[in-house]
């Protein structure tokens, strides 16, 4: 009796060793182009503002003045998303941002640089919340890990690079810097509208889906953790890190100014080491499992930042600080893409997701700054590292929203 032929089963190809769509590598160039710009203007931005006349803390002010309008307009920027689309929403914004940074340059007094500097503000979360729409609509489902942590490595490589052109150009004039960044956001805003193909527009508006109302979010358990470590995330990596750790660096270590932006630089090489591999285990494994770990980490790292006193101990744990950090980036935000779907627009859902992260960004530095000034550096890192902790406990009983291949 002859057996049957045994059927010949196709190879299987796998997702991380295929190359990425066209349109998503697009989106990494604009994000390149978009924090090489920002990191031209950031070394500069607080010594530019003291050229009016004005002290460190009105100096300060335009710092934050940013950060406090994307806040405040996030609820808009999201709702002009399920108006006018991802793409027309991101080229607006940085349009926007372009002509603000660019009449910074130009501005004649404090006022106007204060002003200005909020327009850009508003035009960065517009960018920021629609990048992420889109990056959900381009990313193939199975592969949004990779694209997450693809997308984060090149806004890392941009920021880094950009102080150091910044500070060049720096030497030729504290204006240059803003005309720099302008131009190069109107460079990132041409890559995108005229490379940008919209296949993955076109794919979703053939079979249309309601877009995700936050009420229905907010009953996914794994949106609500991500919305709760993004706080914890914007708090302590992009609060308090950019703010206390120079403080606690000249106060405790007694060290020279360049040892903060030491302390920034090794953050970043502990995030890129992460970063070459996270996204692609958070689309093996699951999100949280990359997730929680990096909570953990992060969260751990920085408060043995405020136990060391010496320069090395500083240094190995800000490195580990940023590896955590390159675990947990790409994996949350594919979790909020595997809730909304490839096929439904969810621009008020990320625009609250992007509010957390910027809540935390405002709070963390102020009450780590508190908790120094009265009980010392010790008790403001161990707290902080505290809210990542209680944040990972927060991701234990959700879901894992992996599953979810829309």
């Amino acid at each position: 009796m002859t057996q049957p032929p045994r059927s010949v089963k196709a190879p299987r190809i796998r997702p991380e060793k295929t190359p990425l769509p066209r349109d998503i590598k697009v989106m990494l160039a604009a994000a390149f182009l978009i924090a090489l710009g920002f990191g031209l203007v950031a070394p500069v931005l607080p010594q530019f503002a003291t050229t009016f006349d004005v002290g460190a803390t009105a100096a300060a002010v335009i710092v934050s003045i940013f950060a406090f309008m994307r806040l405040v307009f996030a609820p808009a920027g999201g709702a002009l998303i399920g108006r006018f689309g991802e793409r027309n929403v991101y080229v607006s914004g940085l349009l926007i941002v372009a002509v603000s940074t660019a009449a910074c340059a130009f501005a004649q007094d404090y006022w106007q640089l204060l002003i200005f500097r909020g327009l850009g503000g508003a035009g960065s979360v517009m960018f920021t919340v629609a990048a992420m729409g889109l990056l959900i609509r381009l990313a193939p489902p199975e592969r949004r890990g990779r694209v997450s942590g693809a997308y984060a490595s090149a806004f890392l490589i941009g920021s880094v690079l950009g102080p150091v052109v910044g500070g060049l150009l720096a030497g030729f004039g504290l204006r240059v810097p803003f005309l720099a960044y302008a131009g190069a956001l109107l460079v990132a805003a041409a890559v995108v509208r005229t490379m940008l193909s919209g296949e993955g527009q076109a794919a979703t508006n053939a079979n249309p889906a309601p877009a995700m109302t936050l009420k229905e979010a907010l009953a996914d358990s794994a949106y609500r953790a991500a919305v709760f470590s993004s706080f914890g995330n914007g708090w302590v990596t992009f609060g308090v890190r950019m703010a206390t750790i120079p403080l606690f660096a000249a106060a405790v270590l007694q060290s020279k100014p360049e040892t903060a932006a030491w302390a920034l630089a090794i953050f970043a090489v502990g995030n890129a080491s992460a970063l070459t591999f996270s996204g692609r285990l958070a689309d093996a494994w699951g999100r949280k499992p990359l997730v929680v770990p990096g909570l953990v980490i992060t969260g751990l790292a920085t408060a043995v930042i405020g136990l060391t006193t010496d320069l090395l101990a500083f240094l190995a744990a800000s490195a580990v600080a940023g590896f955590g950090s390159g675990l947990l980036g790409p994996a949350q935000q594919a979790a909020v893409a595997d809730v909304i779907g490839r096929g439904r627009s969810g621009g008020k859902v990320l625009a609250v997701f992007q509010m957390a992260a910027d809540t935390g960004a405002i709070i963390g530095p102020i009450v780590a700054g508190l908790l120094a000034d009265v009980l010392g550096y010790g008790w403001a890192f161990g707290i902080t590292g505290a809210v990542l902790l209680v944040t990972a406990i927060a991701w234990l009983p959700a879901r894992e929203p992996l599953g979810n291949k829309n």
